[in-house]
C-alpha cells in the first residue's frame, strides 16, 4: 500500500465554524485544483451539526474525501468512513492538529495539500470510548475542565496559548482524583492528576505518549501518578523540551480492552471535545480506515528523539 497512489478525485468538505476554516476555503480549492485534485464538489460546511451528514454523502460519490478542520472535527466524522474503502485525507485546520503531528503531516497548507496531491494511502488504527471511534487521543482530568470552561474569545485569538494560558488559570482549582483500570485480569488503582488514553503521540500538539503506534493494534493510557500538579506540569514542561526526565512522572498501561472509572466521575475529553462521564470502555479497531499520508519524503514526524526519555513504568499498580 504505501507505493500505491491516492486517488485523484475527491471532495472537499470544510468545517467553516473552525478556527481557519472560513477563510481558507477558496484558497485550499485553487491550490487543491491546481496540485493536479479533480474535485467533484467542494463544500464549506458553516453548521456544524450537519458535517456529518455531508461527510456520510460525500464517501458514496467519491475514492476519496478530503476533510478540512480541527482534531476534533477530524474525530467528529472519521466513523463515517468505517467500513468504507473512501481514502480519508485531512488539512490540518485547527489550534493542535496532534492526529496530522503523530502521521507527519506538514501543518502547513502548501505541505498538507502535497500530501493529498502525491501521498500514499496507509491504513490506521482507531481507538473507541462507548463504541464511539476517534482518531488520536482523550483524557481524563485537567484537559476536559479547560475544553469546558475556556472562553470562546481567548481560543479564538490566541490558539494554543490561549489553552495554556487557560490551563495554567484552571489549575489553581484542580484537585487529583482516584484512578481505577481494568482490563479483565488486572485492576490498577492510582491517584492521578491526568489520565491519557492514546490512539496517536501528541496531546495538545505536545508529543507525550511516544510509544503510542496507529498500527500496533493497542490503546494505551497514559497516567500522570499522584496528587501533585506541579508534576502534572513538569510532565508537559519536560515532554516538550525532550528532557531525560519526561518518563518518570508517568504509568503507561497496553491493552485492546479496558473498563476506566474515577471518583468523582469525570467527563473525558476526546480530541478537545467534551465526552462521556465515568465509567467507560476503551477499546480499539486495527486497521481501521484508510488515510492519506505522507510518502517519506514528505513525513515531518520525528523519528528519533534527540535525548532518550526514562522510560515509563508499565501497569505499576498503586493503591
Amino acid at each position: 500500500m504505501p507505493n500505491t497512489p491516492l486517488p485523484k478525485m475527491a471532495i472537499l468538505i470544510v468545517n467553516a465554524a473552525s478556527r481557519r476554516g472560513a477563510e481558507v476555503f477558496d484558497q485550499v480549492r485553487d491550490k487543491l485544483i491546481a496540485a493536479g485534485v479533480e474535485l467533484i464538489d467542494a463544500r464549506a460546511v458553516k453548521k456544524p451539526e450537519t458535517l456529518n451528514d455531508e461527510v456520510a454523502a460525500a464517501i458514496d460519490r467519491a475514492p476519496m474525501v478530503i476533510v478540512g478542520g480541527g482534531d476534533g472535527t477530524l474525530s467528529e466524522t472519521i466513523d463515517e468512513f468505517l467500513g468504507k474503502d473512501t481514502v480519508f485525507a485531512f488539512l490540518p485546520l485547527g489550534t493542535a492538529n496532534s492526529f496530522a503531528r503523530t502521521l507527519g503531516i506538514p501543518l502547513d497548507l502548501d505541505g498538507a495539500i502535497d500530501v493529498i496531491a502525491h501521498g500514499s494511502p496507509r491504513k490506521v488504527d482507531l481507538a473507541a470510548i462507548n463504541g464511539d471511534y476517534f482518531l488520536n487521543n482523550a483524557a481524563l482530568g485537567l484537559a476536559p475542565m479547560v475544553a469546558e470552561t475556556v472562553p470562546h474569545g481567548l481560543k479564538k485569538s490566541f490558539g494554543r496559548l490561549g489553552y495554556l494560558l487557560w490551563a495554567g488559570w484552571s489549575a489553581a482549582s484542580f484537585k487529583a482524583f482516584r484512578l481505577k483500570v481494568e482490563d479483565g485480569k488486572k485492576v490498577r488503582r492510582f491517584w492521578a492528576t491526568e489520565a491519557r488514553i492514546a490512539n496517536g503521540r501528541f496531546h495538545g500538539g505536545v508529543e507525550l505518549i511516544e510509544n503510542a503506534d496507529l498500527h500496533s493494534g493497542e490503546v494505551v493510557i497514559q497516567v500522570v501518578r499522584g496528587r501533585s500538579m506541579f508534576k502534572l506540569g513538569w510532565s508537559y514542561l519536560s515532554s516538550a523540551l525532550k528532557l531525560k526526565s519526561r518518563g518518570q512522572q508517568v504509568c503507561e498501561i497496553y491493552g485492546t480492552k479496558m473498563r476506566v472509572s474515577t471518583r468523582p466521575r469525570m467527563r473525558v475529553s476526546i480530541d478537545g471535545e467534551l465526552g462521556p462521564e465515568t465509567p467507560f470502555e476503551v477499546s480499539v479497531r486495527p486497521d481501521a480506515v484508510t488515510v492519506a499520508g505522507p510518502t517519506k519524503a514528505q513525513d515531518t514526524s520525528v523519528t528519533a528523539n534527540p535525548t532518550e526519555a526514562a522510560e515509563p513504568a508499565r501497569a505499576v499498580q498503586m493503591q
